[in-house]
């Protein structure tokens, strides 16, 4: 919807450029003097664009209401969080944890999940200090914004920043599930942006915290993609060893002293936290618990290239499923000529439209004709070419990989801001017989943007249940892309929250059940103590051991892939094909 929309307000924008350009043009200049005073004020511009995103989603709370989680990433980061917040790193594994193996989360050595620690972090302070992981969720996104900004600003002139700041909060900080799930995004994209706005700051002057900026972005990028961080890495690490072999000796070792000993002592430190977090999860400093999980449940490899590992034993039926007749096909399909070519085509257009869509589109329509004639690479601007560089390996990394969800290329978030950027500056002075065409298109940019924001928050006034480019196989994502819920799971868990003491909900899935976006077995890092425990209906024999572990719980099953929702009390000779609805309340 919002893709089509922004696709007609982009061709009415071209149709009016080339026959009224100075509509609105003294509207425009005020504005643009107003906002040239406060971009001159660098400092003040970060923080800024930084409480405009925090002040702008907390606006949105009656449209989009601290998020229910849906899928198996964000119950595993939620997991992290759960843990993190209770000052562990790892929680140790329940006497019957073979109840509750899921997607994500692993269960020996540790009860853990497979993820990354960095956005479990993230939440784990919101957990802490504000009381819910959505607030940790909150804080990223208005640090990601602010950090653009700042990054941003050591590439482009002050106005320009702050106008890719405050693009940045419209189209990444408010409706779409970076900054409405528990899934990421944002904590990558500070990661990226830290990096690259220290690095042409550290190119100007010798200052330390240059320094551990980009070794505190770095160590973010190792730990919320550390693939994608990889290819992000090498043009910086390239264009900073030319940089380095052209310095002369006694500028040389002052970089060493000032700027790259700082970097090195943060990367140091950063690998041995990390070890020790591997250490304490799976119990071996250089292997972290994703790679753990995946030789334990996943047979699939990442890569075309690569050969199938040996399937393990399942436990459960649907697991097998999802990995052996969900993950294995797409797989196989990347095999052949054919099937690579039509998921890397794919990718490009969930790339374009979700990071930019039609109406970043709309200035690199426009370059070729604002360019002088003979143009080639070499004219490029060495800045220029270094984020083209960044954006290109994020996109190589992507391309490679047999899935991809446009959080895995958080990192290049700056590099593509920066990008739109340098386009709209360049066609600006554009001129199309004598009218001013490539000015009127960077005013509309913006003004654009502003206008689809406008109609996302009309259309969730007056629909509620209205999902912003529900993520279905059937949908691009825009800006405003959702992440899908799982309202069954989130209603039968307030329906036995109502009754007083401990609960325990066994969870029956069809025989058919595949898994992914309604896996319903997830549980809070202390098992024994939680209000609610979900299992695995393993069958009456096994489910009467798990409840007599839980003997003090009312235990319920819960019929996950039925419609209504069932949720009946369990007893184990019950006929479950005679279940009714929910029961009444207490």
């Amino acid at each position: 919807m919002f893709l089509a929309i922004g696709a007609g307000l982009a061709a009415l924008v071209l149709a009016l450029a080339f026959t009224v350009p100075t509509l609105g043009s003294r509207w425009f200049e005020a504005l643009e003097q107003s906002f040239g005073k406060l971009a001159q004020r660098q400092g003040l511009s970060v923080v800024v664009v930084g409480l405009t995103a925090l002040a702008l989603r907390l606006a949105l709370l009656p449209i989009l209401p601290i998020p229910v989680p849906g899928i198996p990433d964000e119950f595993g980061y939620l997991l992290q969080s759960d843990t993190f917040a209770h000052g562990r790193l790892a929680n140790p594994s329940n006497p019957m944890w073979v109840h509750f193996e899921t997607l994500l989360v692993l269960w020996q050595p540790t009860h853990v999940a497979k993820y990354w620690p960095a956005q479990g972090l993230f939440l784990a302070v919101g957990q802490a200090l504000l009381g819910h992981p959505f607030w940790g969720v909150w804080l990223s996104v208005g640090i990601m914004c602010a950090a653009i900004t700042w990054m941003l600003q050591g590439w482009l002139e002050p106005g320009w920043a702050l106008l890719g700041g405050f693009l940045t909060v419209i189209r990444f900080g408010t409706f779409n599930y970076w900054a409405n799930s528990y899934w990421g995004g944002a904590v990558a994209a500070i990661g990226g942006a830290l990096v690259l706005g220290a690095l042409p700051r550290m190119k100007q002057r010798f200052c330390a915290r240059y320094g551990l900026l980009m070794g505190v972005g770095f160590a973010i990028l190792g730990n919320s993609r550390p693939y994608e961080g990889l290819f992000f890495g090498i043009p910086v690490a390239a264009s900073m060893l030319v940089w380095l072999w052209k310095m002369k000796r006694p500028e040389f070792g002052r970089a060493m002293k000032r700027l790259l000993a700082p970097l090195l002592v943060v990367l140091a430190l950063t690998l041995v936290a990390m070890g020790y977090y591997f250490w304490r999860t799976t119990g071996d400093p250089f292997n972290p618990p994703y790679l753990v999980y995946e030789h334990a449940y996943n047979p699939v490899p990442y890569f075309p290239w690569q050969s199938p590992r040996p399937i393990p034993v399942y436990r459960h039926p649907h697991l097998r499923r999802y990995f052996l007749e969900s993950q294995m096909p797409v797989y196989r399909s990347s095999r052949t000529v054919s099937g690579l070519a039509q998921l890397d085509l794919v990718k490009l257009i969930l790339i374009w439209s979700y990071f930019l869509g039609p109406v970043f589109t709309l200035p690199f329509l426009l370059l070729p004709s604002a360019l002088p004639v003979g143009f080639s690479w070499g004219d490029i601007s060495p800045g220029t070419r270094l984020l083209l560089e960044v954006a290109g390996m994020v996109l190589l990394a992507n391309l490679l990989l047999n899935w991809y969800f446009p959080h895995y290329s958080a990192p290049a978030t700056a590099a593509v801001v920066a990008l739109v950027l340098v386009a709209m500056r360049t066609i600006r002075p554009w001129k199309w017989r004598e009218k001013p065409v490539g000015r009127f298109v960077t005013r509309a940019v913006p003004s654009l943007c502003v206008i689809l924001f406008a109609i996302a928050i009309v259309v969730g006034s007056l629909l509620p249940t209205f999902k912003f480019e529900m993520l279905r196989a059937s949908v691009l994502p825009s800006w405003c892309w959702q992440s899908p819920p799982n309202p069954g799971r989130e209603a039968a868990l307030q329906k036995v929250k109502q009754y007083p003491g401990r609960q325990l909900v066994i969870v029956h899935y069809s025989p058919n059940h595949i898994g992914d976006n309604n896996e319903s077995v997830y549980n809070r890092a202390n098992i024994e103590s939680a209000k609610v425990v979900w299992a695995q209906d393993m069958g009456p024999k096994k489910n009467e051991e798990l409840i007599r572990h839980f003997k003090n719980r009312r235990v319920w099953l819960y019929y996950a892939d039925q419609q209504p929702l069932k949720l009946v009390p369990y007893t184990a000779a019950a006929d479950r094909q005679t279940c009714t609805q929910f029961p009444k309340g207490p």
